[in-house]
């Protein structure tokens, strides 16, 4: 993405930062005259109005920035320019809503996740307090008898490891032969 402080967007078509805000503007095709559509807060917003003029004059070879977008945009009345701007301005006026919606839906989330993170250390620190068995709420009856049983047994010999189990003092060279 483009930074905030001016030029093009990189991502959006039709639209650029002009003192901290986006503004819009499509060519007519055929003519060299260009159709002012308007400056709007976020590029999202820009880039919805920029869809909505390309859709009304380009119709089929339009390149849109929201695609998926299309049956949700208004549509102009006619190909004039107050018509096209209008329909633009609504259109970047549903785009807010969206974004206005998805921002909400964004914090609510957020929210819920940290009452459930503050739930779950208050139910932690009430079952250190209170002394709830977490190998039994684990369902881990016996891990640390487990673990303690792991650490006495001998490690495993590889396989090439020779063999001195029966006879101790065998022609083997040993650890006590001197």
């Amino acid at each position: 993405m483009a930074s905030s402080s001016c030029g093009k967007h990189t991502r959006y078509h039709g639209i650029r930062c002009r003192g901290g805000k986006w503004v819009s503007e499509i060519r007519e095709p055929r003519k060299t005259r260009r159709i002012w559509l308007g400056t709007y807060p976020t590029p999202e917003m820009a880039a919805a109005a920029y869809d909505v003029a390309a859709l009304a004059l380009k119709r089929g070879d339009a390149v849109l920035n929201f695609p998926s977008s299309i049956a949700s945009y208004p549509v102009p009345a006619s190909t004039s320019p107050e018509d096209i701007r209008s329909a633009a301005a609504a259109a970047a006026a549903l785009q807010w809503n969206e974004e206005a919606n998805n921002s909400l839906k964004h914090r609510e989330r957020q929210r819920k996740q940290e009452d459930d993170m503050r739930t779950m250390m208050n139910s932690s620190s009430l079952a250190s307090s209170v002394g709830i068995d977490e190998e039994e709420l684990f369902g881990m009856p016996n891990l640390l008898a487990e673990m303690a049983e792991g650490m006495l047994l001998s490690p495993p010999r590889p396989p090439d490891y020779p063999d001195s189990s029966g006879n101790s003092d065998g022609g083997e060279s040993g650890l006590w032969s001197f």
